[in-house]
């Protein structure tokens, strides 16, 4: 007799199986038979008998195999509970453990620390799967940035400048400054498997400067200019800034040691009808939209062929800039990134 293994079956198999051999049973054929007829053996149906002796049909219920739910695991629920809480609430540091991230050996170590078990690094991922933890890819901050600053910033500080900027019928713009070099190239290029593809930069190395600022509608506005960053070239951009704007301006920037100097305050003192700044908390470029033209403007600058000297660089620059001038739909897009949605209405 050709039996069926019905442990592989699916559950709801399985039971319509048992529920036959039971009616099968019930009419007065003998165990033997049964198996034959549904094709197992006679311990099987022997078992189910007896299950269904003891608690009706209910009994002949697909049961979950193995042991219950967490009977081999070294944990505990509690403790479980707690190394999840430790792992979601704290850094590695704030529990004295010598790691940046939530690493493996990082959890392994603090499941010792806390428990006192020992666990082998392959067990421990394992559990950190088991708990929904996935290892991905950290976001940079700075270790100087202050937590609370940046709340009260996007909970009082920027509303109040925003209220204001209506009140006074005022422009909002974020501004950034920007360096552009002709060596940095990221761009990948497909070769046969083995045969690094190779690019040819120049030895010499050319730079761009750039102060640039945009609005939540998508206007750009933007200067390349020469050496470092000083008061004259800040002052000139914000004089074409209020040039080119109808109304009053807002400008959100940075807290570079220009943007705070003397002479530019002053200068911000007499032109207050003009123009006010406003500065983003310390360590904080997540914050302010311009830094992601910056990124668009490097893209498109350090893909394709390379500037061979400075003219080419800046040309490559400025088509860049003047196109992201016509196409404001597309800086108004940056706003959609969730660091920096609280300044897209």
């Amino acid at each position: 007799m050709n039996t069926e293994d019905a442990r592989k079956l699916p559950p709801a198999a399985q039971e319509e199986k048992r529920k036959l051999a039971i009616r099968l049973w019930k009419q007065g054929l003998q165990i033997k038979k049964v198996a034959e007829t549904v094709g197992v053996s006679a311990q099987a149906v022997s078992g189910w008998i007896k299950r269904y002796k003891a608690g009706g049909l209910s009994a002949l219920k697909s049961r979950r195999r193995g042991p219950p739910t967490g009977q081999t695991r070294r944990l505990t629920q509690e403790q479980e509970k707690h190394l999840q809480k430790l792992i979601r609430d704290r850094a590695p540091d704030q529990l004295k453990l010598d790691y940046a991230l939530w690493t493996r050996k990082a959890v392994m170590e603090l499941i010792e620390q806390e428990t006192g078990i020992a666990m082998p690094i392959r067990t421990v991922g394992e559990y950190l799967k088991r708990w929904g933890f996935t290892p991905q890819r950290p976001v940079k901050r700075a270790y100087e940035q202050n937590p609370k600053a940046v709340q009260h910033w996007l909970e009082e500080e920027y509303p109040e400048i925003k209220a204001q900027a209506k009140q006074e019928k005022a422009e909002i713009y974020w501004g950034d400054e920007t360096g552009i070099r002709n060596d940095n190239q990221h761009e990948r290029g497909y070769a046969p498997k083995g045969k690094t593809p190779v690019i040819r930069l120049n030895a010499k190395r050319s730079s761009a400067n750039m102060i640039s600022a945009i609005t939540n509608q998508g206007k750009v506005r933007f200067k390349v200019f020469e050496g470092s960053m000083n008061t004259d070239i800040l002052i000139d951009f914000c004089k074409r800034l209020i040039k080119s704007s109808k109304r009053k301006v807002y400008l959100i920037l940075d807290n570079l040691r220009v943007h705070h100097a003397r002479v530019f305050k002053k200068w911000l003192k007499e032109h207050e009808g003009e123009i006010a700044v406003f500065y983003l908390p310390s360590y904080s470029p997540e914050l302010n939209p311009d830094e992601y033209l910056n990124c668009d403007l490097k893209a498109s600058v350090h893909s394709g062929k390379p500037a061979r000297d400075k003219k080419r660089l800046k040309a490559k620059v400025i088509s860049h800039m003047r196109m992201l001038q016509n196409k404001p739909a597309r800086v108004a897009r940056y706003f959609e990134h969730r660091k920096i949605r609280y300044a897209a209405a």
